[in-house]
């Protein structure tokens, strides 16, 4: 048995999806609500649960629909260990999904367009930006594919403004920085650094 999210920006954020006798599925969101969703995020390593969408708000899912009226009381360690209805009247736009605490959300603002600008993370219900210590070429490229913005141009420098910083180091072309190195609000990396931004070639 498996457990997973899909449709989202990061691992921590999407549909909620099972994996039952080697098929994929979804779950109802009748009476899906924030105990159900922690289950899902802490059985994921994902934090807590922040909000929990139904009505396929990460866009409907296939296969079959593998638990409704699910009931858990936020304790359990899998979802499967949760109270659910043997049968089901839902259908996939009734999908469950889940916005998980350890999620990172990205946006550049200041720019010309919505590819280029500062970045500015969104993560565990605060707003951030990220010290250019260890912001390169890998790291803004990461970015600009993430947001669908091709690669990145250049690399230019702001003000923190923020209430949060983070830090990036990716080492590879990862699918998201949130699958890069990344420290938040350590004061060692992000000594005497400015807040990096970014041009994509997609802007």
């Amino acid at each position: 048995r498996a457990l997973r999210l899909a449709g989202g920006r990061s691992r921590c954020e999407g549909r909620v999806e099972l994996e039952q006798e080697g098929t994929w599925g979804t779950v109802c969101d009748d009476s899906w609500d924030i105990p159900d969703a922690d289950v899902v995020c802490r059985q994921l390593r994902c934090g807590r649960a922040v909000r929990a969408p139904g009505s396929a708000a990460f866009g409907r899912g296939h296969g079959p629909i593998l638990r409704d009226e699910v009931g858990c009381e936020g304790h359990e360690r899998h979802l499967w260990e949760c109270p659910a209805a043997p049968e089901h009247d839902c259908s996939h736009k009734e999908d469950a999904g889940v916005v998980c605490s350890e999620h990172q959300e990205w946006w550049l603002s200041g720019g010309r367009d919505g590819c280029a600008g500062r970045v500015e993370v969104f993560f565990r219900g605060t707003w951030s930006t990220v010290c250019n210590s260890t912001w390169y070429e890998l790291e803004a490229t990461v970015l600009c594919r993430t947001l669908g913005c091709g690669d990145a141009l250049q690399r230019p420098s702001f003000g923190h403004t923020l209430p949060g910083k983070m830090v990036y180091l990716c080492g590879s072309l990862q699918p998201s920085l949130a699958q890069c190195r990344w420290a938040f609000n350590k004061s060692a990396p992000c000594y005497q650094s400015w807040a990096a931004g970014v041009v994509c070639n997609g802007t």
